[in-house]
């Protein structure tokens, strides 16, 4: 395995990480029933950035494993 693959896969590992560490349970009790509220804009804002940067090193890897060949 060469150095541009093992890098684009480590590029997809973060973006799933990321993806599902946004998806999973959160450290907040449980509050009395009724209406629930959603996640922070600011949080959903900060994986959205760290889903984007990971879609772009991967982009970039592939596109230097391209070169390569």
């Amino acid at each position: 395995m060469t150095r541009r693959p093992a890098a684009a896969l480590a590029a997809l590992t973060l973006a799933a990480a990321a993806l599902l560490t946004a998806c999973g349970p959160t450290a907040a009790p449980a509050g009395p029933a009724g209406p629930t509220k959603g996640p922070d804009d600011a949080q959903v804002q900060q994986m959205q950035q760290k889903v984007d940067a990971a879609d772009s090193a991967a982009a970039q890897a592939d596109e230097n494993a391209g070169q390569d060949n």
